[in-house]
Order: structure tokens, then sequence, then C-alpha cells
């Protein structure tokens, strides 16, 4: 029934016209092929990503594969998590894979301000696929390299420059349709521009949380007898054991870092190259001297840099390497591969090896564990870089670029 004019007050009308309209946060969808329980870089700082947006006050919602099989959608740590099916991979013990499917309905039940994907695999060209049709603004981060992939496809070394080139001209092709790409650092941004891929990217650095990752004044022992470890310098490595990290280098180093240091080797994570490491430790005579901790849940994570004296990353394939990020902001020492985007964290605060050079991995770690003035200095320096990676300052900008693309 209609109202009578005369009934409604001009006061009415203005305090309407004047209340304000209730803004909802930012909704931002997340999609990803891997996400916690996955333990790997992009895993975990695509939950950090995830984690830090919904405390900063934004509506976050992640798409990724199921870690059990069936879907399922749920609330973690204040982001609604969307499981979508899967079924394990062959060629990987833990990971699994999005059976494939469109995202249509999901996208539109969302109803994202930006949609922010992490990858180029399953779940994330199908989330593009949806957002592009829906007209929602996408935001693209590379994690990728073709090497991470070659050792579980079991690609031989002959056709591996091959298939890595058909690997980036799909990938070019899937990215192609973002509004905005980042990459986590310079370096890895120049790999892109190196493959022939045409856009801008923008470097934007993972970041890291500098108040849990700290240097520790008191002694070690405390921290290494938390993990089993003996009371003695610790060189430590934090990611997976897998083919495209190079362990067998640090390993085949510890015999002549143990020619003037009473040193041990300490290996934090999983990976399918455990049990090939334990026998070329037992066959050079230093498996007593190599201890592998296994996973270590992250809430743990800073007590094992606490627990070290040098950090090492002999990997080959690193876009940023959150772990060595880590270890500069415990105060560690870092002993590097010259590879990929690790030259962009050594400056002043350790050294880079040429990769596959033993010897020289053991001068420079040798070098550190003999010199405590060294030691220090060093360790003050990684402290310095790592605070210029707060990881409330990536998040920062990924707000800004969300707003700059929604605009």
């Amino acid at each position: 029934m209609a109202v009578p004019l005369h009934r409604i007050s001009t006061s009415t009308v203005t305090d309407a016209a004047l209340a304000p309209v209730a803004a909802r946060p930012r909704r931002v969808l997340i999609s990803t092929d891997t996400y916690p329980p996955d333990v790997n870089g992009a895993a975990y700082f695509t939950h950090r990503l995830a984690t830090g947006l919904a405390e900063r006050g934004n509506d976050v919602h992640v798409v990724c594969q199921s870690d059990t099989g069936p879907a399922t959608a749920d609330v973690v740590d204040g982001v609604v998590v969307h499981r979508l099916r899967s079924a394990p991979i062959l060629v990987h013990p833990t990971m699994r894979v999005t059976v494939p499917t469109r995202l249509d309905r999901l996208v539109a039940a969302i109803d994202p301000d930006v949609l922010h994907t992490q990858g180029h695999f399953v779940v994330g060209r199908a989330a593009i696929a949806a957002a592009r049709r829906r007209g929602v603004p996408v935001v693209a981060t590379n994690h990728f390299m073709p090497d991470n992939l070659f050792q579980f496809g079991h690609i031989p070394e002959r056709l591996r420059a091959g298939a890595g080139r058909m690997a980036w001209r799909d990938f070019a092709r899937i990215y192609d349709r973002a509004d905005r790409i980042t990459t986590p650092t310079p370096l890895a941004a120049k790999l892109l521009s190196d493959q022939g891929f045409g856009r801008e990217v923008e470097p934007v650095s993972c970041g890291i949380d500098l108040a849990r990752f700290r240097p520790h004044a008191e002694p070690k022992a405390w921290a290494r007898r938390l993990f089993g470890l003996p009371d003695r310098p610790t060189i430590l490595f934090v990611g997976r054991l897998d083919e495209e990290k190079h362990l067998t280098e640090l390993v085949r180093a510890l015999p002549y870092v143990l020619n003037t240091t009473d040193a041990q080797v300490a290996l934090v994570g999983q990976g399918n190259q455990r049990a090939e490491l334990e026998r070329l430790a037992g066959r050079i005579g230093v498996a007593e001297r190599v201890s592998f901790l296994g996973f270590v849940p992250d809430e743990e994570m800073p007590q094992t840099f606490a627990a070290a004296d040098v950090f090492a990353m002999p990997g080959v394939a690193e876009l940023q390497s959150i772990a060595t990020l880590e270890a500069m902001a415990s105060g560690l020492p870092v002993v590097a591969a010259d590879a990929m985007a690790l030259p962009h964290l050594v400056d002043g605060n350790g050294y880079l090896f040429a990769p596959g050079d033993v010897m020289g991995l053991a001068g420079h770690l040798t070098a550190i564990l003999t010199d405590d003035a060294l030691r220090a200095r060093l360790g003050r320096v990684s402290r310095e870089l790592a605070l210029t990676h707060d990881h409330q300052a990536s998040l920062a900008r990924f707000e800004q670029i969300y707003d700059e693309v929604t605009r």
C-alpha cells in the first residue's frame, strides 16, 4: 500500500539520505594447486597470504585440492577453504591433483572482488577461466619453474630442455590472461622475461614474520635438545629432500668440513631423496653426523633455526626461498648456490658457491664455523637484510594491487 506523502517528514528523508551505506570488506579469492597440509614453499606462502589478508580485515576464500579426496568447505584460521575433489598423483608420494572442473558456480557464489591465483595448473587455470567469464579481475603470482617437476615426471636429462620450453609456453598462455602478474624477486621476474614472457612482472617478496623469526642470544644447546641433536656446530637445511635441492652436495661437503671442525648437518623436511642421502652419508662415513629431522610443524620452525650456526641452501630452482629468508631473520649466516634467485639473498651475510662445487661449499661452511667474529657479523647482516622482507609490507602491497585492478 502506498504511504501518503504527508506522513513522511523531511527529517526522516534527510536522515535516510545521510545514513552511511555499510561497505563490505574486500573479498579475495585465492586459487592454488597446493595448500597445507602440503609441505612446500608455494603452499606455505599461500597459507600465510590468506591468513594474513584475513587478519587485516579482508574476506578471504581459498579454492584448492582436497587433501583427502572428497570435496569439502570449512573455515580454517579465519579463511573459508573450498577443497575440490582430488586424486593421488602417482609420481608424488604425498601430493594430490584436483579432478578437472569448471568453477563458475563457486566463483558466482563467492562473488569476489579479485582472484589471486598462485599457479597455472588445474585449479589455477579453472579459476582464471571462471573469473574471466564473470569479469572478475585476476592477479597472478608465479612460483613455477619446470625444474621442480622434472624429477616427478621422470623426464630424462636429454628431454628436459624441450620439455621446459613446452612448459613455459603453457605458462605464458594461461598467465597472459591476468590483469597483473607478480613473482617473489627481481631475478624471478627476469627469468620470465628470459623465457619470452612479454608482460610486465612486478617483484613482491613473499615476506616473513619478523617477530616469530628472530635471533636468540642464549646458547644453542637448549634448541638442539628439542630435536635430539648433539651440542656441536650445526649446519642446517630446511626444505623438501628432493632432487633440485642438490643435497648430495651438502652431504659430500661434510667430510671436508670435519677435517677442521666438529660439525654436523641437520636436514629438516621430507622428500623422495631421503633414502639416497642416508645411503650416501653411510658410504662416505658421516652417517652419525647427518640428522634427518623429518617434518617439523610450522610453530616449531623458529626453534630449528635457533639450533643452527649456519644455513645452507644448495638448491638451484629457488624463486626466492622462504626458508633462507627465515634463516636470515633468525640471524644465521647463509651459504647458498649461485643459482636462480638465491644471489638476491646473499649480500654481505654469507657466501655463494658454484652449483656442484663441493669443495667451495665446504670451504665456505668451514670459514664460518671456525670464526666466531665472522659468524656473528654475517648473522647481523642477515637480520638487517631480512628486515626489508616484512610480510606485512608484502600484504599491504598486494592489497594495493587488488585495489588498482578493481578500479
